[in-house]
């Protein structure tokens, strides 16, 4: 390579003669360095091997052109964290990407052109999902309780040092929206998190948040209550714990709006899926012809299409592939009694009990 941006090469193996050059302009245009080159510019190139980078924001038609270029192998490296410190996470970020789900998003994310109407209704679904309204709502109830949660933890018996350190954690908020899941569970957490924390020390713990969590998450492996006191969990759209407690007016109707939003869209992707006849829908069984079977129904096959809209599932099986993170995992559980409730041809009470079984599993 010359000063100039001019290349002189020869044919491999060569040692003298045979060499031209490329003028500079030339190379600008046509040349790109053999072990790094976008997926626009491999378009027609076919190499040995290919070793691909696939971020969340890759086109299904890149990864396409990408992973076609060699011809022995192919590799796909899929980026899973964010190095830029400064960045603002955005309430429908997952903090649980995996491999498997980036490249499942990947699939689904179509850089074709579309018409203006195919836009307009591409961007409505997209902003009208349970997957964005369920990380608003839980943005927006974590912003909501946090006062009263900061309260809670500096009057649960630690000490002053020890409750600054609770809060300022990176997981106050995953002990935060645990401490939610179990007041939708009907604990009283006003009581149980000072037991919880009176129970032993923290001497040895290099995060008391984490320890209280993992604490917390035990204590409320089943709901409260037991036998027929025990009370259905508070869950929105038969998935998303629901915030309770004082809280201002705005932020209650923030939340009332969201609710009402996911539950709506619950109801519309049902009655879609129904209405099109599309093929997870058999999995739901008949629907019951008497009134009071008929709704209860409905409020299971709720639960299974709220579940495939908020972790974008197409596929034909009602709960696609195997669930990723903990989350995911909790919500699988529950959509998965709702499932298995639907085609049970027994009594309420013989149709509830695997669900508490199969729930409390996993601490819903």
């Amino acid at each position: 390579m010359h000063d100039d941006g001019s290349v002189t090469i020869r044919p491999p193996g060569a040692r003298f003669g045979n060499s031209i050059v490329l003028p500079a302009d030339y190379v600008a245009e046509h040349v790109d360095l053999g072990y790094a080159v976008t997926a626009h510019r491999a378009q027609g190139i076919t190499t040995d091997t290919a070793h691909v980078l696939v971020e969340p924001t890759t086109t299904r038609e890149n990864l396409y052109v990408a992973m076609t270029r060699g011809r022995e192998s192919n590799h796909a490296y899929v980026i899973l964290d964010r190095s830029d410190d400064h960045a603002t996470a955005h309430p429908g970020d997952n903090p649980d990407a995996t491999a498997r789900t980036v490249l499942y998003g990947v699939l689904q994310h179509s850089g074709a052109e579309l018409s203006a109407h195919e836009t307009i209704t591409a961007e409505q679904d997209r902003w009208g999902s349970i997957a964005q309204l369920a990380a608003e709502y839980e943005t927006i109830a974590a912003a909501a309780q946090h006062d009263r949660w900061t309260t809670l933890v500096t009057t649960s018996g630690l000490t002053t040092d020890q409750a600054d350190a609770v809060i300022d954690s990176d997981a106050f908020g995953a002990l935060t929206a645990e401490l939610r899941r179990a007041e939708a569970n009907h604990h009283n957490v006003d009581t149980l998190l000072p037991r919880l924390i009176k129970a032993r020390g923290f001497a040895d713990a290099d995060d008391i948040a984490s320890v209280i969590h993992h604490r917390l998450t035990h204590a409320t492996t089943r709901p409260a209550g037991s036998g027929r006191t025990r009370q259905a969990p508070r869950l929105i759209a038969g998935l998303i714990p629901e915030a309770t407690g004082p809280m201002t007016p705005d932020m209650q109707q923030a939340l009332t709006e969201r609710r009402h939003l996911i539950e709506t869209r619950a109801e519309a992707v049902l009655d879609t899926a129904l209405h099109t006849q599309e093929p997870w829908t058999t999995a739901l069984g008949p629907i019951p012809a008497d009134g009071r079977g008929r709704q209860q129904w409905r409020r299971r096959a709720l639960v299974v299409a709220a579940y495939r809209d908020r972790y974008q599932i197409t596929g034909t099986e009602p709960l696609g592939a195997p669930p990723q993170g903990t989350a995911q995992r909790i919500d699988h559980a529950r959509a998965e009694t709702a499932l298995r409730t639907l085609t049970r041809p027994t009594t309420e009470d013989v149709r509830e009990r695997p669900a508490v079984q199969a729930t409390h599993q996993l601490g819903l």
